[in-house]
């Protein structure tokens, strides 16, 4: 039997989504010789195909939909869309199509050979690479970075074949919109969604296991979101635990451990992810995932193999696309001796797009209270800013925490139309040098009027009014 082609690599990197994409672009900045291995038929990970682009794209044509439909024009005129499920669905795929031509050109300009297929580990320096058409690759490299992403996790006693029973990879392919839906999780995913369904005008049973939903924000913005929700229909069920599932041919009956019964068209299973590792042979060079499939590495993105890397969603948290891209770009910077320090790893902002959006950057009040930091708050309500009630959007604020005696801004909260996009100015200003009396740098500023950014200057003139 001939023996299976060879590749050399200085650095190998299995995965394209934004950490793999963010390692591999890194490294060939670094002089290395680089290649890439993809599981999938095409390039960018979950987070093209199955996650980020593809939710984010319905979220966009459903805020269109509902922008036509509360129109005070097109409602005097009687107007009033129905777009079924599978149209919104379809207008994602020319944004995936454009990502993977325009993400595969970076690959193809810096010279980043891509294998596509399987890979799995023969020893510290070897991984088997099993294409599609069953041949294989054997690629030597030097390092390795695994950026293999996460999957949603699926309790084996739930039947993800059944027709009514989904998760966050096979959501988007409803065939139709439905009338009601459970969704068990309320983290990232679970609340997204039911925005997203919500503004569907679908039904909607939300179960949290916790307390709170995204205990991990700040305790303003978490109740924010919460009475949003609760206001626009979503019944919210807090400290609850799956018991069973019946799914029959028309609907589904979720049991928890209440005693409670939630009969709804579907259910989305939201509720944790398992980390892409189960497949990579990795007990042939001795790293152990844990329960969860997730890796554990070092502040420099190391395993317990000081030559293999790990980053994005399969080392766990934040699992943001935008965390994934910064720790790739870390990691071959560090294992290309070039500086990685200048990388502003440790602040990364959330982004939660749900509707409103939520987005977040440094510390909580409930942090500072146990740093017993002395803070201020200040606040600026969207509803009145003149840019948030022309867009008629206007539920949301911006929330400036900052240290009472030097002024410096300590971290930035904002729940509201483009609160995502927002959250930035707040992030620059508080990575500046020198930070303290940051705060006076948005009363001093001069901004365009009207504007969603003016925000900062109405919170800023508000907090500063609390300590003079």
């Amino acid at each position: 039997m001939q023996a299976p082609p060879e590749k050399h690599f200085d650095v190998l990197v299995i995965g394209t989504g934004p950490g793999g994409e963010g390692a591999a672009m890194e490294a060939t900045k670094q002089g290395k010789r680089v290649g890439a291995i993809e599981r999938m038929t095409q390039i960018g990970g979950a987070c093209t195909h199955l996650g980020t682009i593809p939710s984010k794209s319905l979220r966009a044509a459903i805020y269109r939909l509902m922008d036509v439909n509360s129109a005070p024009v097109f409602k005097q005129l009687g107007i009033n869309l129905e777009v079924s499920f599978r149209d919104l669905r379809r207008s994602a795929q020319s944004v995936i199509d454009q990502q993977v031509t325009m993400r595969r050109s970076f690959y193809d300009r810096n010279d980043v050979e891509v294998l596509l297929g399987q890979a799995r580990f023969l020893d510290p320096h070897r991984i088997q690479v099993e294409h599609p058409d069953g041949s294989v690759t054997i690629a030597h490299a030097k390092n390795f970075v695994i950026a293999t992403g996460s999957r949603p996790y699926r309790p084996p006693e739930i039947d993800f074949s059944h027709p009514r029973v989904f998760d966050s990879d096979t959501i988007l392919n409803l065939p139709e919109t439905p009338r009601s839906m459970t969704i068990y999780g309320a983290g990232v995913i679970g609340c997204e969604y039911a925005s997203m369904f919500r503004n569907l005008q679908v039904k909607l049973n939300l179960v949290n296991t916790r307390a709170r939903m995204l205990e991990f924000l700040d305790d303003e913005i978490c109740d924010a979101l919460a009475y949003h929700m609760r206001d626009t229909g979503v019944r919210i069920r807090h400290n609850e635990t799956f018991d069973k599932l019946e799914a029959f041919d028309d609907h589904v009956v979720l049991h928890l451990k209440s005693g409670k019964q939630l009969k709804s068209d579907v259910l989305l299973w939201a509720n944790g992810r398992t980390g892409n590792t189960d497949s990579l042979g990795l007990e042939q060079v001795g790293i152990k995932p844990n329960h969860r499939g997730q890796l554990e590495v070092n502040t420099h993105f190391q395993t317990s193999q000081p030559h293999i890397y790990a980053v994005g969603d399969v080392i766990g948290v934040p699992a943001l696309a935008s965390a994934a891209y910064i720790q790739g770009r870390f990691a071959a910077r560090y294992l290309g001796n070039s500086n990685a320090d200048q990388f502003r790893i440790q602040d990364i902002p959330t982004g939660i797009y749900t509707s409103p959006e939520i987005s977040s950057v440094g510390k909580t009040e409930r942090e500072l209270t146990d740093e017993c930091v002395p803070y201020e708050v200040g606040h600026s309500m969207f509803k009145n800013l003149a840019r948030a009630q022309i867009m008629g959007r206007p539920i949301g604020m911006l929330k400036i925490l900052f240290h009472r005696d030097t002024l410096e801004i300590l971290g930035v909260h904002c729940f509201g139309v483009n609160a995502t996009e927002i959250i930035h100015i707040g992030q620059a200003i508080m990575a500046q040098p020198g930070t303290a009396n940051s705060l006076l740098y948005f009363i001093n500023t001069t901004f365009n009027y009207p504007t969603m950014a003016e925000a900062y200057r109405v919170a800023a003139l508000n907090g500063y009014n609390r300590v003079n």
